[in-house]
């Protein structure tokens, strides 16, 4: 470890935890059938962190995910320097070589929780996450995330076996696919949730995209892209969807005939609603509801 590598103050933090797998025990892992996928290196909480800091010149081999619950911290990579506030991610790519630093605000310090991953599927799940490149990430449920974290520490303080490194293996795997979802969830209050609330209250009906783009205040062609970001389809294909979704809950758990399903969900012609359906799932609605489940 380079001295830019360490706390800004030689002291730890009140309440700290703290947990640094041995590297021999890394290299190990990463040799392994479980954990060459994923394997995490350091993970810790710093309540309330003064004087908290990191300069990394060449950037660091692990992928670094700090989460900042409370408090005010910055994150610096390519000569920019950007404020992290409470509920808040921030994602550092391993392995590349760039520069980074981040510390905590002076007069505020921030309480983060954090993990340190290797492996081979990193870069994959960061892709879908939409991570390209150092990040700073507003989370819609940074709760849940730190609880997952909280769980890879408690199991990595009891010891560093290989049995362990594979549980905390999965832990990060759901960390980092949770941050995917989390990212994609639309921010309260926004157009894209706006939108998206108002679609799922009017499953019986029938929108237009103008009328909803003026409704939320952007253009057509703006909330498009929102949908498409979030969701991978547009505005009336996420529309089609929750009827669908719908329709899927009334023919499990109803014995509505398939006309009915199909008005409560405003598709009035009923071979419409099959031909809709059916592009879907692949079956009909009347096969859909023989299939056993569960």
């Amino acid at each position: 470890m380079t001295e830019g590598d360490r706390l800004a103050r030689a002291t730890g933090f009140q309440n700290q935890r703290l947990v640094v797998v041995p590297r021999p025990l890394v290299r190990d892992a990463l040799s392994r059938p479980i954990t060459r996928h994923l394997v995490v290196t350091d993970a810790g909480v710093f309540p309330a962190a003064a004087d908290h800091g990191r300069h990394r010149p060449d950037g660091a081999a692990e992928t670094i995910v700090i989460l900042c619950v409370a408090g005010t911290g910055w994150v610096e990579t390519g000569g920019v320097r950007t404020a992290v506030g409470a509920a808040t991610a921030v994602v550092l790519p391993g392995g590349t070589g760039e520069a980074h630093a981040y510390g905590a605000a002076e007069g505020d310090p921030w309480t983060i929780w954090w993990c340190h991953v290797r492996g081979a599927d990193v870069a994959d799940l960061l892709d879908g996450a939409g991570v390209r490149g150092a990040q700073v990430i507003p989370l819609v449920a940074a709760d849940r995330l730190t609880a997952m974290l909280d769980e890879i520490i408690s199991v990595l303080e009891k010891d560093q076996s290989p049995a362990r490194l594979v549980a905390t293996a999965g832990m990060a795997w759901r960390l980092l696919t949770a941050l995917a979802i989390d990212r994609r969830l639309p921010e309260k209050g926004t157009p894209l949730q706006q939108a998206m609330n108002y679609l799922e209250d009017r499953v019986d009906g029938s929108v237009r995209l103008a009328d909803l783009a003026a409704l939320v205040g952007v253009s057509s062609s703006y909330l498009s892209k929102l949908f498409r970001e979030a969701t991978g389809g547009g505005v009336l294909a996420h529309h089609t969807a929750l009827k669908m979704a719908r329709a899927r809950l009334l023919l499990d758990t109803t014995d509505l005939p398939i006309a009915e399903v199909g008005r409560v969900i405003g598709l009035q012609d009923q071979f419409y609603f099959s031909r809709q359906f059916r592009r879907l799932h692949g079956v009909s609605p009347s096969a859909y509801r023989a299939e056993r489940k569960g």
